[in-house]
């Protein structure tokens, strides 16, 4: 028998994908200050969401731009670390303080890029 999550409507915890949140873990101190939820809305019944770390170029310097796009969260240019995806309790998540969902495609790609190597 497969996972069983329960079932409910798209937006139930009143965030998006693609929002943009204050990394609420212990990553904050050590140059990574957003994370995006990249989960998508039809998941939302779930206790967790998939998230992408987004930290300084300086972070990121030797990945390539694939793994690691470049987006820009409240005028400051940061790489998604995609290399880096994981899940977040969902109560963790309150208040988005911007969205990427005009980086989706790149996104995306970099998740792509972290499982199939492309």
């Amino acid at each position: 028998m497969g996972f069983q999550a329960p079932i409910s409507g798209p937006g139930d915890t009143g965030v998006s994908q693609y929002d943009v949140f204050h990394d609420p873990s212990a990553s904050a101190g050590d140059g990574i200050s957003f994370v995006v939820l990249i989960q998508s809305d039809l998941l939302d019944a779930l206790h967790t969401q998939m998230v992408m770390r987004l930290a300084l170029p300086s972070r990121a310097s030797r990945v390539p731009a694939a793994l690691c796009p470049v987006v820009v969260v409240k005028g400051q240019r940061l790489h998604a670390l995609a290399h880096f995806a994981a899940p977040l309790p969902a109560r963790l998540l309150k208040r988005p303080v911007d969205n990427l969902a005009g980086h989706s495609s790149a996104l995306v790609a970099a998740m792509d890029a972290v499982l199939s190597g492309l």
